[in-house]
């Protein structure tokens, strides 16, 4: 399909979309699918729904969000079941407006985003399809037309809940083009837009001396006063405001809390009784989600202020904190690059991994749990296995720490430092040390950061520099064992038959010479040793692994290099320190003869085919490891 047969396809899909019927037609449409007359924030849920849901026991990822946001699975999923789940079943708390409250660069705007382009497609679908009355400007829903008299009989046989009244200008109407017959309004569907103000409004606040209610609530048309007679005839009134326009679906109030007063005042009657006053008419109704954001200290000022007692209670706060896990905030820096017109600089293996370090650390709380520090605490929240903590020590962990992620380095001033060492010298590659170097030269340039503070973040920087090197040194060694997988592979084979040996009591057979000999302690604690095994605690490392493997083989999955974190670490450091020698003087030879030649191209080989490097970040990283293992 061509260019201009993709824009024909799109343009018979949406003349699909376009319906027109009367309020009877309509009627009928309700009684075969109610759910098109749900209200604002049950069509939001839905929406969410509909994306997908994937369960891990108690964890819910939301696919609708998690295509985008990274590392905020748990935040997520409280929004979701703690506001637009009992909202969208009509609880209290769908009275409440949404505040959105964290730091800088956090993913609030993210969200609302995502809600918004969200709803434009959803509202395309079958399943989000939306109805109004025609000619109305609030594209409110056709089902107020019923007297509310009648409306408890009607809602027993639709299977709906009517709430709202009409605006005045479809009353109006309603009277006097169609002498009060109902079944005749024109009723339409409609696609939610926010370039179109369909549905989905954005209200920002300017000098408070000059903008006016009217950006909210609409306003007088005082060249048709003469026409009509009167200020209160609502043909003489334009119903274009945000909250007008946001009706049926969202309308996003940004920097809320630096509003004047009387912009707020509005949201108090919304919120609780789901309309608003405008101009010289009785309250407007309005069904729309109002969702604000603003970081914790404009929230805390907002809070200390008596005046706006009456609106707190009426504000649900969820806090966004930043992403807290490593691997999440190297995916969040890898998106934000890849949508740049830089992404042909080749960015070497561990360079975002590095800097995603760097931010994590700065986010996180001392913990006063014995034996934890910063480094440990990161590697379990990236759901790493560290030594002599369990899964349930992660959860104590975030209960300790309650204001975690709402402090740090955010990504936004990670992905500028990234960008400055991508653009320097127009490099075509950069590795970790780049982006550190970058890091620290830009808090230099950054006026907010204090003397202290700025200590505090160069000591981070020098301990993602250090878990750059551990990282540098295992890669480069890695490359040396030619055969690395079998290598691992029969070293762990060995290991394991020598265990099983020894918590069972029994004896090993020779391969080669059949001969049964006792389990090789020799080698047991040459692997155990290297992660820190101690001889009084070999017995119970031995037996965990047997518990392991047997629970592998009651799932039917077999027990491999990859079953057991701690064991594989165990098994590279033991191949690793059987060639350290060898890596040490193959890189830091200054006139290496044609055998280290050989091996030096070999490792840079594999470096590139099989591990992500390009030419030149390899080299320097063969270069940099045999400067590490000389130092």
């Amino acid at each position: 399909m061509n260019m201009l047969d993709k824009l024909s396809a799109y343009r018979s899909e949406q003349k699909k979309l376009h319906w027109q019927g009367t309020f009877a037609e309509y009627l009928s449409l309700v009684k075969e699918n109610p759910t098109i007359a749900q209200h604002s924030h049950a069509r939001i849920y839905n929406m969410i729904k509909h994306a997908g849901v994937e369960k891990e026991g108690e964890k819910r990822k939301y696919l609708f969000f998690a295509r985008e946001l990274y590392g905020l699975d748990d935040v997520i999923q409280k929004l979701v079941e703690e506001y637009f789940q009992p909202a969208a079943v009509r609880l209290d708390i769908r009275k409440r407006l949404l505040l959105l409250m964290g730091p800088v660069s956090g993913g609030k705007s993210t969200i609302v985003n995502l809600l918004k382009k969200g709803l434009e497609a959803y509202s395309q679908t079958e399943e989000g399809a939306v109805y109004a009355i025609q000619g109305c400007p609030m594209n409110e829903e056709p089902l107020h037309l019923i007297p509310d008299p009648l409306r408890p009989e009607f809602e027993q046989e639709l299977g709906v809940t009517i709430e709202g009244s009409l605006c005045p200008l479809c009353r109006h109407r309603l009277e006097a083009e169609f002498d009060g017959r109902i079944d005749e309004m024109p009723v339409h569907r409609i696609v939610l837009s926010e370039e179109k103000r369909v549905g989905i409004g954005t209200f920002a606040p300017s000098d408070p001396k000059s903008q006016d209610i009217a950006d909210l609530t609409g306003s007088i048309d005082f060249a048709t006063i003469t026409q009509y007679g009167s200020e209160s005839d609502p043909r003489a009134y334009r119903f274009d405001g945000e909250l007008n326009i946001a009706n049926r679906g969202l309308m996003e109030f940004q920097e809320m809390l630096k509003c004047d007063e009387k912009f707020l005042w509005n949201l108090l009657s919304l919120t609780q009784e789901g309309n608003f006053k405008a101009g010289r008419f009785a309250l407007i109704s309005a069904d729309e989600l109002v969702v604000a954001h603003t970081n914790e200290t404009e929230y805390r000022n907002f809070i200390s202020n008596k005046k706006n007692e009456a609106l707190h209670s009426r504000i649900i706060v969820m806090k966004i904190p930043y992403n807290l896990q490593v691997s999440e905030e190297e995916r969040i820096y890898a998106k934000l690059i890849g949508q740049s017109s830089i992404k042909h600089v080749h960015i070497a293996p561990y360079a975002l991994r590095t800097a995603a370090i760097f931010s994590i650390l700065t986010r996180l709380q001392e913990s006063k749990k014995q034996g934890m520090d910063l480094i440990k605490k990161m590697y379990l929240y990236d759901g790493k296995e560290v030594e002599g903590f369990l899964e349930k020590d992660v959860e104590e962990l975030k209960q300790e720490a309650v204001d975690e992620g709402m402090f740090g380095i955010d990504p936004r001033y990670v992905i500028n430092r990234i960008s400055s060492a991508l653009m320097k010298e127009e490099k075509n590659c950069i590795n970790a040390l780049d982006i550190l170097r970058a890091l620290k030269d830009g808090l230099d340039q950054h006026p907010s950061i204090t003397r202290d503070e700025k200590e505090r973040l160069l000591n981070f920087i020098a301990l993602a520099r250090r878990e750059y090197d551990q990282m540098a040194k295992k890669e480069v060694q890695r490359a040396f064992v030619y055969s690395y997988e079998e290598s691992a592979r029969v070293l762990l084979d060995n290991y394991l038959d020598n265990v099983e040996a020894y918590c069972h009591g029994q004896k090993v057979k020779d391969p080669l010479t059949g001969e049964a000999l006792p389990p090789d302690e020799k080698l047991m604690r040459s692997i155990e040793e290297q992660i820190g095994v101690s001889e009084n605690a070999k017995r119970s490392f031995r037996e965990e692994i047997l518990i392991r493997i047997s629970l592998y083989a009651r799932k039917g999955k077999r027990f491999d290099y990859n079953s057991h974190e701690r064991l594989k670490e165990a098994i590279e450091k033991k191949l690793f320190a059987d060639l350290k020698d060898v890596v040490k003087i193959t890189t830091s030879s200054k006139v290496p003869d044609e055998n280290h030649l050989k091996k030096i191209n070999e490792v840079t080989r594999r470096l590139i085919d099989q591990q992500g490097h390009c030419p030149v970040c390899a080299n320097e990283l063969v270069r940099y490891v045999g400067s590490l293992l000389n130092r």
